[in-house]
């Protein structure tokens, strides 16, 4: 017996015969749960197993789409499927940023390093299109909540910017996860698409793919998906009822 919501496992019955199918998913807070260190952010129990089974699924390919860099998300998950990887919400594509937005990045990251230096248990990620804020192990809530109200005045009008769960995150380029998944989608020639996401920047991808697709928002708060999971450990039965109608 299916240990989804009755209307999710119908729709995923619906996908057993379209092909080609693109299934992609963010990492953080969705194949793993929310950590507050991002380099100790690893697979729940049994993701890594049932995302490997729908990625053998003739006419099936998966995508991983994070906001990490790729290099880094692929360190840090420990993944190494068939996959197709995009990182930096869409920016690492088709190889690393060039050298003028990779200077930008640098000269972004020098002057937000003092600002996250003077609050404890801040963090700056640098990452390859984009540099982050993280306060989620900031104890002093209201210091975390003007380090990324200070952030967001620092930053120039030419940066995207773009808020998630205790985190603000500074990019040097405008690409987002829905444009990234749209040309995805194309390339393949996809009947249709799945995609599982937790956080703001997951919201370009839920409103961006065609009312067919399947759109998950894993977690609480307001979402463009069609459907919702709990939590990340609610994403592995989600994945191998997925296999098993599939195979």
């Amino acid at each position: 017996m299916s240990a989804l919501p009755a209307d999710l496992g119908a729709v995923l019955a619906g996908l057993a015969g379209r092909r080609p199918l693109l299934v992609a998913s963010d990492y953080d807070g969705v194949l793993a749960p929310l950590v507050g260190d991002p380099s100790a952010a690893v697979p729940s129990p049994g993701a890594v197993a049932a995302l490997d089974r729908v990625a053998a699924c003739d006419g099936v390919v998966v995508a991983l789409v994070s906001g990490r860099g790729v290099a880094d998300l692929q360190a840090v998950s420990g993944l190494s499927g068939p996959y197709r990887w995009v990182g930096s919400h869409g920016a690492e594509f088709d190889g690393p940023l060039t050298g003028e937005l990779a200077d930008r990045r640098d000269a972004l990251a020098e002057r937000l390093a003092p600002l996250v230096a003077a609050v404890p248990g801040a963090l700056l990620e640098v990452k390859p299109a984009s540099v982050a804020v993280h306060v989620r192990q900031v104890t002093d809530r209201a210091a975390a909540a003007a380090l990324l109200e200070e952030a967001h005045r620092a930053a120039d009008p030419s940066l995207t910017l773009k808020p998630g769960k205790e985190v603000l995150e500074l990019a040097v380029t405008d690409a987002d996860k829905g444009s990234a998944l749209l040309r995805l989608r194309e390339e393949l020639g996809a009947a249709a698409a799945v995609y599982l996401g937790d956080d703001l920047t997951d919201e370009d991808a839920f409103r961006a793919l065609p009312a067919g697709d399947v759109t998950v928002k894993v977690g609480a708060g307001p979402t463009a998906a069609r459907f919702r999971l709990a939590d990340p450990a609610a994403v592995v039965p989600f994945l191998e009822e997925l296999a098993d109608r599939l195979a």
